[in-house]
């Protein structure tokens, strides 16, 4: 509570304003770097799964075909 008033007085606002502004910054903290997780995910998906054929909606029974005689 100590903290919170000199916070909220060198600030000139209110320890309740201060608090907000702390919630707040975790939030988007937490936000964050769960975008940065799902951001990585993606990548290592992308890397992962690229099949290295750019008609691979458009072809794609004669991919299989290819896969499977070999």
């Amino acid at each position: 509570m100590r903290r919170l008033r000199q916070a909220a007085r060198r600030r000139g606002m209110s320890i309740a304003a201060v608090v907000r502004a702390a919630v707040d910054r975790e939030l988007d903290r937490d936000a964050t770097a769960r975008q940065d997780r799902m951001r990585r995910a993606l990548e290592a998906m992308d890397r992962a799964f690229r099949s290295g054929h750019s008609d691979i909606s458009r072809r794609h029974d004669d991919h299989l075909a290819e896969i499977y005689a070999e």
